[in-house]
């Protein structure tokens, strides 16, 4: 016998269904775009001489990923912001990626804290966000370099981060669209 409670949970449950199957094909497109970043880069080590072991032998080996300096810059790609002239049309097309999580606008926080006026800002200082410990004590200052830097890997720069994008490894001009577009609506 179908009831009111029970039809509750079965739409209930749908709605659930569909978000995940959401998720899923999201997290697809970013699994793809590392994926071809991780093969270009295994092409790159295949081809280039061994380097010594990172730690000696009989060393454990690091528990996790070390995070990069918070002063550093440096992209996996050796690419540089200068490099590319930011468009905040386009940035804000390429936003919608970003638009589930995080919203624009003054005292917005979604799933991620609000991003107006991040160019300049500290990480981990949106009042009433909860950060990962990690974000909290980076040390970040979110300049338009170290944006440019945090988009292409998330987790490389700030590991522990509770944010799940993958970045955007293999177009810089995204990377440099979005911050023109996030420095535009500051």
């Amino acid at each position: 016998m179908r009831t009111p409670s029970t039809m509750r949970i079965g739409h209930i449950i749908f709605g659930v269904s569909c978000a995940a199957l959401a998720l899923t094909a999201c997290a697809k497109k970013a699994e793809t775009e590392q994926t071809s970043t991780t093969t270009t880069t295994e092409t790159a080590a295949a081809t280039a001489p061994a380097a010594a072991p990172a730690t000696a032998p009989g060393a454990a080996a690091p528990a996790a990923a070390a995070a990069v300096a918070a002063d550093n810059v440096d992209t996996i790609a050796g690419v540089k912001l200068a490099a590319y002239t930011g468009d905040a049309k386009k940035g804000e097309a390429d936003f919608i990626t970003c638009k589930t999580c995080h919203a624009i606008e003054a005292g917005v926080n979604k799933i991620g804290p609000s991003l107006h006026a991040v160019v300049g800002r500290k990480a981990g200082i949106i009042p009433g966000f909860v950060y990962s410990t990690a974000n909290k004590n980076s040390g970040i200052t979110w300049t338009e370099e170290k944006l440019f830097q945090y988009l292409e890997n998330p987790q490389r720069i700030v590991p522990g981060t509770k944010m799940s994008f993958a970045g955007w490894p293999t177009d810089p001009q995204k990377r440099a669209d979005v911050i023109a577009y996030l420095k535009a609506n500051s």
